[in-house]
């Protein structure tokens, strides 16, 4: 009953604000391409492979090109391999695009919608940098070597670490230092990630440093939504692509066909628009009091 009557907030939410729900297929010929997240695959005869999508942002993306305006979608999504109390293979995830708001009120826009499950949260805004300055003394524009970092804190690593590049030594320091730390009573906004930490947001020079346009949301360490001021170039859209596809190999793992209905629709023009998903099985389970996602998702 209860996950009735938030989707049923959900919904309201958006109507308010005039954003309409459209409902796209889950099952695609391509998948969103992202070196750290796994795709289910689906038999669709004739030696034909589909996947089930991670998120429906390639096709919200196709509608906003072809004229759409602000959209969201409430959309079971499924990623492989993701089984804890936090994640689970087939979960809920509201994502929604605004055209008419700017980045800041869009992230505002966000907390609100957060707050129909955890209401009346004061929230604070630190930078990446910040995040790792407050809580590990790591300047990330001075520090060359992060692998002594990460001894330095005592993080139980192989000696193989001391190869990783740089963005997943960061990943790591961010993981075990920082976002234990995030949302203590009070939701916390990550901003300004670096650029190479990009995926699908806009860059810009902050301080000095290229950062990427995005943000994260955090309530006790719990990541709750992750947003992009969107990137519209199809041309840097498909390099970032093939860079994840290479990740991807590195890893170990298939590279995955890339979306040219997706890069089309980004060549005919992808209007300017802020984006974001949020994981509606965790809000749910955190405005119930509860640790494990299992029985929400």
């Amino acid at each position: 009953m209860k996950r009735a009557q938030m989707l049923a907030a959900v919904r309201t939410f958006f109507d308010d604000r005039d954003v309409i729900e459209v409902d796209t297929d889950i099952l695609s010929p391509a998948a969103p391409i992202d070196a750290h997240i796994d795709v289910m695959e689906v038999d669709m005869g004739d030696g034909k492979i589909g996947y089930l999508h991670t998120s429906p942002e390639y096709a919200l993306k196709k509608l906003l090109a072809a004229g759409s305006g602000d959209i969201y979608q409430l959309s079971h999504v499924f990623r492989a391999g993701e089984e804890s109390p936090l994640h689970f293979p087939e979960f809920t995830m509201i994502e929604w695009y605004r055209l008419n708001l700017d980045y800041t009120a869009f992230i505002e826009e966000t907390l609100d919608l957060i707050r129909l499950f955890l209401p009346d949260l004061p929230a604070e805004t630190l930078s990446y940098r910040q995040a790792l300055r407050t809580y590990a003394a790591i300047d990330i524009a001075e520090t060359k070597n992060l692998y002594e970092c990460v001894l330095n804190h005592q993080i139980d690593v192989s000696e193989d670490a001391k190869n990783w590049d740089r963005d997943t030594l960061l990943t790591l320091l961010f993981s075990h230092l920082i976002e234990p730390q995030l949302g203590r009573e009070r939701l916390t906004v990550i901003t300004d990630y670096p650029s190479s930490q990009a995926a699908l947001a806009k860059t810009a020079h902050i301080d000095g440093l290229e950062v990427a346009r995005r943000f994260e949301v955090y309530y006790y360490g719990v990541e709750l939504a992750n947003g992009y001021d969107e990137l519209t170039d199809a041309s840097e859209q498909r390099e970032r692509l093939l860079e994840e596809n290479e990740e991807r190999i590195t890893l170990g793992k298939k590279s995955l066909p890339i979306d040219e209905e997706f890069i089309a629709a980004l060549e005919k023009g992808l209007p300017d628009c802020r984006g974001v998903a949020v994981g509606f099985d965790r809000l749910l389970m955190l405005h119930l009091g509860n640790k494990k996602l299992g029985i929400y998702a």
